[in-house]
Formats: C-alpha cells, sequence, structure tokens
C-alpha cells in the first residue's frame, strides 16, 4: 500500500502546527516521507512533548530532602520512605479513551500506570483514582460510570492491587469528557532502581510481553484534541487490555531485574515504541537501530509507521548487557511471554527503523523528546470575565432556611457527598492484606509496610469548583486538602503528584486557569514541603457538540504521599464511644461560598471559593499532628464537601453513634453547619483527658471549639433533633445505587 504524499496539509491532519512542520524539515534538512511525519506529530504531541505546559510545570518545586529521583528523570517519582524502602508512584489521566469507549479506556489507564511503576524495580502495592462524570440524571452518564468503574475493577482485581482510596464528583461540564485520573503506588528497595536510559553500543535491545497490534495507532494525537460528535469514530485508537498478561509481565520484569542484565527498560505506553526508543536513546546520549519485522505482531499487513505508534498494551522496551542475553530470554520464556531482539544501540543520535529490508525513518532521538529537540510554547493567557463576577458574591443575599434539618437530609443524598459503594464495591480493596483502613476508615488510604512500623498514608483530592471560582486559591486547597487528610490519619505529607485536567491551552482564558492553578499548587506546596514528583497534563478536555464548545472545569487532581512512621498512631474517623466530647479545631467563619450547601439548595454558581487561609491551615494542620502523637485525641475528620454537618455525620455512622452540639453564636447557623471553610478539622476527645486537651490546645494558639457530645444515636443541634444517624446512613448509602438503578 502506497503511503500518503507528504504535504502542509498532511501535516496538519496529523496535528502539527505550519512552524512545526517547518522545523522538521529543517532538522531533517529534507522532506519528511509520511512514517516521519506520523513519528514527529505524536512525539511534538501535548500529550508527549507538554509543548504547552512545560514552562510553567518548571517552576514547581521538584526537590526535598526525601526525594530520590527528580521530576521528569524516570518513569515515576520516587521517594524515600524510611527503612531502606522507596515508594515509586504517579497518577495519569486516560479521559480521552473513556469518552468514547469507557471500559477499555479506564482498564487500560490502571494498566498504564502500573507499568509505570514496575518498570521502574518497584512492586505495585496500591492504587488510588478520581473520577468525574456528567450530570447524574443523564443515561449517557450512566453508560460512562458503569462502563469506567467495571474497567478500573476488572484489570485492577485481575492484576492484583488493591484500590485504597479516590473520589467521585458530579457535574454537567463533564457531560460529555468525563475524567478518568488513575494513581499507582510501588515499593522497592532503593538499590533496585531501574532507568529508562539506552546507553552502550552494541547492546541489544527487546522488545518484551504482548503482540502489537493496530489498536491505539495515533492515540497521544488523539489525546490531544477536542471531543467532538465524530470521536467515536476514533475508537480505534482506543488500546485493549489484558490483566493477566500484565500479571505474567510484571513478576518477569522483577525477576529479570535482579539478573544484574538489564541496562534499562521503559513500558510502551503513549506512542508505543516510537516513545520508548526516542526518550531511554536521549536519556543516555545515544541512538538505536531498530528491524521492525521483528517485532511480534497479531495483525497481518502492518505498515511501518502502524508498528511504531501502535499502543498495544502490556509492552515494554529493555535494552540488556551485551552477551548476557539469555539470561534475560530465560525470565521471559519461563513465565511464557514474547521476548524479541529487534535491534541494537548505537553510539550516534539517530533512530534508525527498518522494514522489509527497507529503511522507513531515519530521525534524530534527541529532537523528537521533552527537554530535547520538541518545541516549547508561550501561549496568550487571560483573565475570564466571570473570574469577578464571582467576587461580587455577599452571603448577606442569601436567605438562611427556616428548617435547616431538610438542609441537612438533601446534602447526605447529595451524589458529590453520599457514599460511593456503588463504585468501590467492585474493586478489590482487600488483596495483598495490605490495607489497613478498610475496616477502620481513615482520611487518608493506609497501607502497612511490611517489616516495619511504618504504613504508607495516600489520597487523591480536588474540588474543581473551587479551581473553577479562583483557579490559584483552588489548587492551594487541593493540596491542603491532600496534607490534611494524612495529617488527620497520623501521616506526615512528603510529596506529591498531579493530573492536571484542562480545556484548550489555545484558548487565553483557559490557559489562564492553568497558569494560576499551577502557581497555587506551586505556593502550597513549597508551604506544605510536598515536592512535585512528576505527573501528567491533560488538556482538550471540552466536548465540541452541535458548534458549542463546553470545557470541563479545571481540575488539578492532587495525589499525595506521606507515611505513617508509627503505625500505632493510626487516626481513624469514627466516633469511638457514647459520651466522648467533640471539639472543631481551626477557625470557623461566616462563610457558604462555593459550598454544595450553596450550590444545590439555593441554586447559586457563582461564588467565590470558601475561606482559605494558607498559613492558618499549616498551623491547624501540626497541631492536629501533634494532638495524635501525643494520643490527646480518639478520632479526626476533616471538613470539606457538605461542611461540618457532614463531617460529624461521617464519624458517627461507622458505629451508629450520634451527636448532640451546639453551634456558635457569632455565626450564621446554615455558614457553620454547611458552610465549607477550609482548616478545620473534628476530633473526639475521651473525658478523662479533656483537660490536656484544652491546655495544649490554648498554649498552641489556635482557634478550637466545644460542639459538644457522642450521642447513642440521635442527632441533636441546638437542642433540636435532626433524627437518627441509621435513618440517615439509609439516605446515604442508597443514593448512588438509585439513581443508576433507575434506567
Amino acid at each position: 500500500m502506497a503511503l500518503p504524499e507528504v504535504t502542509l496539509d498532511t501535516a496538519r491532519s496529523l496535528g502539527l502546527e505550519d512552524q512545526e512542520y517547518d522545523r522538521i524539515k529543517e532538522i531533517l534538512g529534507r522532506n519528511p516521507n509520511f512514517t516521519e511525519l506520523s513519528i514527529f506529530s505524536v512525539m511534538w504531541s501535548e500529550h508527549a512533548s507538554y509543548k504547552n505546559s512545560i514552562k510553567w510545570l518548571k517552576t514547581l518545586p521538584r526537590d526535598g530532602e526525601n526525594m530520590l529521583v527528580g521530576a521528569g528523570e524516570e518513569n515515576a517519582g520516587l521517594v524515600d520512605v524510611g527503612h531502606g524502602l522507596a515508594c515509586a508512584f504517579k497518577i495519569e489521566s486516560h479521559n480521552h479513551p473513556c469518552a468514547v469507549e469507557p471500559y477499555q479506556g479506564a482498564a487500560t489507564g490502571v494498566g498504564g500506570i502500573n507499568r509505570d511503576i514496575f518498570t521502574m524495580g518497584a512492586r505495585p502495592i496500591a492504587q488510588l483514582n478520581s473520577l468525574r462524570f456528567g450530570n447524574i440524571e443523564n443515561d449517557r452518564t450512566h453508560w460512562l460510570m458503569r462502563g469506567v468503574v467495571k474497567g478500573i475493577g476488572d484489570y485492577g482485581n485481575s492484576f492484583g492491587v488493591p484500590v485504597v482510596g479516590g473520589e467521585v464528583y458530579f457535574d454537567d461540564s463533564y457531560n460529555n469528557n468525563p475524567l478518568v485520573n488513575a494513581m499507582s503506588v510501588g515499593i522497592m528497595k532503593h538499590d533496585d532502581l531501574v532507568s529508562a536510559v539506552a546507553k552502550g553500543a552494541g547492546n541489544p535491545v527487546y522488545i518484551v510481553g504482548s503482540s502489537t497490534g493496530k489498536d491505539g495507532i495515533h492515540g497521544a494525537t488523539f489525546a490531544s484534541a477536542d471531543i467532538t460528535e465524530d470521536s467515536a469514530n476514533d475508537i480505534p485508537s482506543i488500546q485493549v487490555g489484558d490483566p493477566f498478561m500484565e500479571k505474567l509481565l510484571l513478576e518477569a520484569t522483577l525477576e529479570v531485574i535482579k539478573t544484574g542484565a538489564v541496562v534499562g527498560m521503559q513500558d510502551m505506553g503513549a506512542a508505543g515504541i516510537i516513545c520508548s526508543t526516542s526518550e531511554m536513546s536521549a536519556k543516555g546520549n545515544s541512538g538505536m537501530r531498530i528491524d521492525l519485522d521483528k517485532v511480534p505482531l497479531r495483525q497481518q499487513n502492518m505498515e511501518g509507521w502502524e508498528i511504531l505508534l501502535s499502543e498495544s498494551q502490556e509492552r515494554m522496551l529493555v535494552v540488556v548487557e551485551k552477551g548476557r542475553e539469555k539470561e534475560v530470554e530465560a525470565v521471559f520464556d519461563k513465565w511464557d511471554l514474547n521476548c524479541r531482539i529487534i535491534g541494537e544501540v548505537i553510539d550516534e543520535d539517530r533512530l534508525y527503523f527498518y522494514r522489509h529490508g527497507e529503511l522507513v525513518a531515519d530521525v534524530p532521538a534527541s529532537d523528537l523528546v521533552l527537554g530535547g529537540g520538541a518545541p516549547q510554547y508561550d501561549r496568550e493567557y487571560r483573565e475570564p470575565a466571570y473570574y469577578r463576577e464571582y467576587q461580587e458574591f455577599s452571603v448577606e443575599d442569601i436567605e438562611e432556611p427556616e428548617d435547616l434539618r431538610e438542609v441537612a437530609r438533601m446534602l447526605v443524598a447529595n451524589p458529590d457527598i453520599a457514599s460511593k459503594h456503588w463504585v468501590y464495591e467492585q474493586y478489590d480493596t482487600m488483596v495483598g492484606v495490605k490495607n489497613m483502613s478498610t475496616n477502620m476508615p481513615s482520611d487518608a488510604g493506609l497501607v502497612d509496610l511490611r517489616g516495619t512500623r511504618s504504613a504508607l498514608a495516600l489520597t487523591v483530592d480536588c474540588n474543581s469548583r473551587y479551581v473553577k471560582a479562583d483557579p490559584e486559591k483552588g489548587a492551594e486547597i487541593a493540596v491542603a486538602e491532600a496534607a490534611r487528610n494524612i495529617v488527620c490519619s497520623g501521616g506526615e505529607p512528603l510529596a506529591i503528584t498531579n493530573c492536571l485536567n484542562f480545556g484548550n491551552p489555545y484558548n487565553p482564558e483557559v490557559y489562564w486557569q492553568f497558569v494560576k492553578a499551577v502557581q497555587g499548587m506551586g505556593n502550597a506546596c513549597r508551604r506544605f514541603n510536598t515536592p512535585v514528583t512528576g505527573g501528567n497534563v491533560s488538556f482538550y478536555n471540552q466536548a465540541s457538540i452541535e458548534g458549542e464548545v463546553e470545557p470541563v472545569f479545571p481540575t488539578p487532581v492532587i495525589g499525595m504521599l506521606g507515611v505513617l512512621r508509627e503505625k500505632n498512631n493510626q487516626m481513624t474517623i469514627p466516633f469511638k464511644n457514647k459520651g466522648n466530647m467533640i471539639y472543631l479545631v481551626g477557625k470557623s467563619v461566616n462563610d457558604i461560598a462555593s459550598s454544595e450547601y450553596l450550590l444545590h439548595y439555593h441554586g447559586v454558581e457563582k461564588s467565590p471559593p470558601p475561606y482559605f487561609d494558607l498559613e492558618e491551615e499549616v498551623r491547624m494542620q501540626q497541631v492536629v499532628k501533634d494532638l495524635i502523637s501525643y494520643s490527646l485525641v480518639r478520632s479526626a475528620h476533616d471538613v470539606s464537601e457538605g461542611g461540618l454537618f457532614i463531617a460529624l455525620f461521617e464519624s458517627g455512622m461507622y458505629h451508629g453513634l450520634g451527636f448532640d452540639i451546639t453551634t456558635d453564636a457569632e455565626i450564621r447557623k446554615d455558614a457553620f453547619l454547611f458552610g465549607e471553610a477550609q482548616g478545620r478539622v473534628v476530633v473526639t476527645v475521651s473525658e478523662t483527658r479533656e483537660t490536656e486537651f484544652i491546655d495544649f490546645m490554648v498554649k498552641s494558639g489556635v482557634p478550637f471549639f466545644a460542639l459538644g457530645h457522642v450521642t447513642r444515636g440521635e442527632i441533636r443541634i441546638d437542642d433540636i433533633s435532626y433524627g437518627f444517624i441509621c435513618d440517615l446512613k439509609k439516605l446515604y448509602d442508597s443514593s448512588i445505587g438509585k439513581h443508576l438503578e433507575e434506567n
């Protein structure tokens, strides 16, 4: 089959800009052929090159005393967690694939992020996810949600790694473009790190794992374009996963690393063979000569460019020390996996690809990759008109409801707040028996580090409504809430990974959201001493439907890693005993901005983010950390969506315990109960230690408030009964399931 003639129109159809096409001709010193142009189109796509984001990503803090590998240096960040152990962790998106084929899109997202972890030499021990769907009343939302959740569950359960945390939100902005962000966490010894590097002229290059097919071709380009009514035609761009093959690949990979014969290794994710060969070569200041005829194929008549760009799953590229081929081949043969030499490393900054004995592509490795010759742009950005409108909101314009019990019931059943049992019951949370927070939940997922006195504390967080209202402050809040979840679990925040989900970067107002969110994230990470280890940028999250373009809410998801130095210090959410005293640590303010209450009860969409002060937050979290360390509190739970009432309800529901509290007379009752002002944590204190607790809090200088006490099951606020915890829990548990069962 003759390949298309290469013209400027060809370049444009592949997503390249006019000046990029000119630059390619300059690099090559000639016109590219179609295969070469396809190579540049995927490697210079936003998904692979970060060409519209790297300038701002470089402003994020990357250094810290626990960092072992810097951001962008390897497939994932690597952090020292003590005891000679290192934690590799990363979060990535699979949004566009999930929008057109939710099951395989989600499944392969889980597979890809796990491969990033174990190709470094770490064994995955935990997964988390952050999911955003459209209006829960919509049939399309039901279809997407069922497919995504089943895809995550089927792949992760078969692969054998527990889901220890996550979040699910619903909003109209995600109706046509869901967000599916998957995080994987692995553990390894410091000395077991394998770098994604190719070096040593003459060293053989292997492809291992699954055979290569036509699935996923131009997937990176697909991920760098808007979702439209024609996106269903791009289903061939969606990869197909096989979790059982990945399990074999995991075990074979960790075994082959122990031979010492591996020079470098990289997962084949976006852009497939061309990405792995170019990135590994550029990192090692080398090149490769690759014979595409030797790549195991599962489809006939594949062109060279199709083999290069295929994103078939469960594959890796491995560079092996020459002379030790049989050791490596024996391992993969044992696990019944493909293991074929497809080329060799060369001492030259070139990638030569052959098909049927002919040279089909000759490109310089360094010019393809981020940090090398890939383009980097400064995009225009400007403050959107809506931003000022949001700032004009005043709580005084909102009339306080007469019956707050109605508000409480509405919030308990709100899909953003209600139990996500329908989702997580489809995930295996106990495989590996290291999950410490299944039966006694904490604000963060806790994973046992066997053989040590420590545990990992893990969370994913972002309230995108706050970020839409004020991207800088909203991103600061996302980092602060992640840290708050770690601290309330007894842990110490160490580092973050991020998944930055935004609309089209060529839209100046969207790009302003991105820039401000990155700045806010940097502010908070510097203050919490949580460097950014890496992550993912996902632009073009918007749908073009019938001529109308709707960007999703800006959603910079924070995946945070912490460590619980002493497992005995684990702190949990549930109230423990009737009669325990309930306190609110942190400052209460007269604020209902951007709250679930304001949106869903009053229907007000335009308001700034809730009250937040970064310095107050840092001081409050240190106090909570000390309270837990000194065993002065029996439970801890942060105040977030739904406000104080929901935090109290969630603390009581596990053991069927209620609460009897008195509100602060100086603050509006609806703001006190349902406002989402940040920097607050609900704790309980035993009667025998209440005096010590009060003395400690007074000395700390951090505001606190005596709310009341734990009851046998009734909820009373200001001497008014709000019913019984067990009745509200039925509403909480059934809400999402009812929505999905109706269709």
